[in-house]
């Protein structure tokens, strides 16, 4: 992907995206390493973009030329957990090791900082297991904070993540 003319975007989702959303939400290699469940057909896909993407603070669609690729939404916390947002993403497995996810991940960091202003840290949970996503928050400069310890009941196994943060004072300096 590096020296190619090809623009990475992230735009919000449009019912439009469905099929191509069946590309990456449909195939078990991306979806087991997501809270998702595998999608099994458009019509599923669809009534998840209209009913979760679309209402959702900031969920993105990451797009290759405004082909939609993969998923980013930052969840901003509510109440007394305002001051911090959970980060997620997704790829098709054709463009894994591409560098797409970061630079996503990097238009999007100052966006959600503007769009949710009380917003003081960010931060993603990564399954132990799932090692190229946490080098993908590395290299945005996200800090492993450490192991929580089967913290999380996983497509029916109870397992390992990985907690990562970056505070927003990070992406100023």
């Amino acid at each position: 992907m590096e020296g190619n003319s090809r623009k990475i975007t992230i735009r919000p989702y449009k019912v439009s995206d469905a099929d191509d959303f069946m590309i990456y939400g449909g195939d078990d290699r991306v979806t087991r390493l997501t809270r998702w469940d595998t999608f099994t057909s458009r019509e599923e896909a669809l009534a998840y973009i209209k009913d979760s993407c679309i209402p959702h603070p900031y969920c993105r669609s990451i797009c290759l030329d405004d082909r939609s690729i993969g998923s980013l939404m930052i969840t901003p916390g509510l109440g007394n957990d305002r001051c911090r947002a959970e980060v997620s993403y997704a790829l098709a497995t054709e463009y894994w090791g591409c560098g797409i996810v970061a630079e996503a991940v990097k238009i999007a960091m100052p966006e959600a900082v503007k769009e949710f202003p009380e917003l003081v840290r960010l931060q993603a949970h990564v399954l132990a297991e799932n090692k190229a996503s946490q080098r993908v928050l590395e290299k945005l400069g996200f800090l492993m904070e450490g192991l929580l310890r089967k913290y999380i009941c996983h497509k029916g196994e109870v397992t390992d993540m990985i907690i990562c943060s970056l505070l927003v004072t990070d992406l100023i300096s």
